[in-house]
């Protein structure tokens, strides 16, 4: 005995037509934006000042250059730093696993700016002891407390990527290496770092991309970088091309990272297409 069943499927939902509110809202935002775009475009051509640039270009370039300095410093010595600030995070010791969380807390859950205050500010308040010590030089220095509270900050993000990377990495891979007597060192290494590299690339460049932004924070302690130059710019002249050309430049940046990043996926994940 047959027993017929009649399944009940639902209509796919009509497209919509016509101009919705939706689609009116998202055409105007974006017109929005392009009219600025334009202002800004025909602004920077009609106050085209060649003794500006002729001026303040190499101060720019030199800013430019500190401006890179230091975010490529302090994202080096961060990466170095979020290594054991990860393997705490991760560590079954309580002790450990502690202060890494701590250390990640702080960093991320206060302003760089506060950071760069304390450092630069606070730290200089116990100079006597510093010179007992011989580290004197390096926090009298605003580019070097820049550096330091850089690193320190950027740590505890790359430790956490870090982690959550690793951790991703399904369990099943730490089991199949140790069945093929690899030790922990050798898994890490071998099978599950190159695994976490592809998790852990767009957090990474996000992070880079970060920093370079945040590097302006700096010119409030007299470094003179791209945005401390723009504003020694801008006191000079009082012309507001100082800080749209600066704009424009991070940006710039910005996108030359953006678009690194993901020529690098593809060719990292270039197994992964079908």
């Amino acid at each position: 005995m047959s027993v017929s069943q009649t399944i009940a499927i639902d209509k796919p939902p009509p497209r919509a037509r016509g101009w919705t509110r939706a689609r009116i809202a998202g055409y105007a935002l974006v017109g929005v934006w392009a009219l600025f775009g334009a202002g800004i475009v025909a602004y920077l051509v009609y106050a085209w000042n060649p003794e500006f640039f002729a001026r303040y270009a190499p101060a720019y370039l030199q800013g430019l250059g500190t401006t890179l300095s230091l975010v490529a410093i302090s994202m080096v010595l961060g990466a170095i730093l979020s290594l054991p600030v990860a393997y705490g995070r991760m560590s079954k010791n309580r002790i450990l696993s502690g202060l890494a969380y701590c250390y990640v807390y702080f960093f991320r859950g206060t302003p760089l700016l506060v950071q760069t205050y304390l450092v630069y500010y606070g730290v200089g308040s116990f100079r006597p002891e510093l010179e007992t010590v011989g580290l004197w030089w390096f926090f009298r220095e605003a580019f070097y407390c820049g550096v330091f509270a850089f690193s320190l900050n950027t740590a505890a993000y790359q430790a956490e990527i870090l982690r959550g990377a690793i951790e991703s990495v399904p369990r099943g891979q730490w089991e199949g290496a140790a069945s093929l007597g690899l030790h922990k060192l050798q898994t890490l290494r071998k099978v599950i770092l190159p695994q976490a590299i592809i998790v852990a690339l767009r957090p990474y460049g996000n992070e880079l991309i970060l920093m370079i932004k945040a590097s302006a924070i700096v010119a409030i302690i007299t470094v003179y970088d791209l945005m401390g130059n723009a504003k020694l710019a801008y006191a000079k002249s009082f012309d507001i091309q100082a800080y749209i050309w600066v704009a424009i430049v991070y940006l710039v940046m910005v996108e030359i990272l953006r678009h690194g990043v993901e020529w690098i996926e593809r060719r990292i994940t270039i197994h992964l297409h079908r």
